[in-house]
């Protein structure tokens, strides 16, 4: 993509969105949409706990009950969902998560289905977030479909949680509509922002070690630490985060929204 047009994509965004290459500046509600125990601290913990501890209200929801997350095969179902269920709750609280919508599909089942969107659509309308965090769902090779579905339905949660007639008994419930001004894609493999976390990679590592089910050694945080240095060095800094951000207004008819 020329360099010409990418200017050109860009100013027609600033029209309607004019704060979209600040969303974490203007953003006083985050949501962030997790497809298992874990998630959310792998791709975005250092913005989670950057935006905490600035006054930013962070709510989580983890989709699938993570109870496949093993490779111990006397394991239990049960016995391991409820693990993550706990490995969460103690992660959230370093990171300064106000609330927790745990969803409860079986790990691994995820599909494109109704009851989960409406369940996400309720949760913007009751969060009302100005920012939502999701995995991207067009990362290329990626083959976990509780991933690439997380991303589709949010995607399609934060379009509809304006609309009054999408789940519509939200309204007889009180609850009115809501739209987010930005989706943020973590997991992304096209970033346009590149967040700086230097100052609150402890507390991203110290949520993973929560989650001791899953990294039971430090190769792994050895590996994230790695690819935020990476990332960090793109804009000059220790450590960073990436993410695919994008206006939720653009999130349908805009062929050129891939570029931005």
């Amino acid at each position: 993509m020329k360099q010409e047009w990418l200017e050109i994509y860009s100013s027609l965004v600033k029209q309607i969105e004019p704060d979209y290459k600040r969303p974490l500046e203007v953003s006083r509600k985050v949501l962030c949409v997790s497809p298992h125990p874990d998630d959310c601290e792998i791709g975005a913990g250092g913005t989670i706990a950057r935006a905490t501890k600035s006054g930013v209200k962070v709510d989580l929801v983890v989709v699938t009950d993570g109870s496949k997350g093993t490779f111990n095969p006397h394991a239990r179902e049960e016995e391991v969902a409820s693990t993550r269920r706990r490995e969460q709750e103690e992660s959230a609280k370093v990171l300064g998560v106000e609330n927790i919508y745990f969803l409860g599909v079986r790990d691994g089942e995820l599909t494109f289905n109704y009851d989960v969107l409406n369940k996400l659509i309720t949760i913007i309308r009751i969060t009302r977030p100005d920012l939502v965090l999701t995995p991207d769902p067009y990362l290329p090779y990626e083959a976990h479909p509780d991933h690439y579905y997380t991303g589709r339905l949010v995607s399609a949660a934060v379009l509809f949680s304006g609309m009054p007639l999408f789940n519509k008994q939200d309204l007889e419930k009180g609850l009115t509509p809501h739209s987010p001004r930005f989706i943020g894609y973590y997991y992304t493999s096209r970033p346009n922002t590149i967040v700086d976390v230097s100052n609150y990679v402890e507390y991203k590592i110290s949520a993973l070690r929560k989650h001791r089910s899953q990294f039971e050694n430090e190769d792994f945080l050895l590996f994230i630490l790695k690819y935020m240095e990476l990332s960090g060095s793109k804009i000059g800094v220790k450590y960073a985060e990436e993410f695919k951000i994008l206006p939720v207004k653009l999130l349908h008819i805009t062929p050129f929204i891939e570029y931005l």
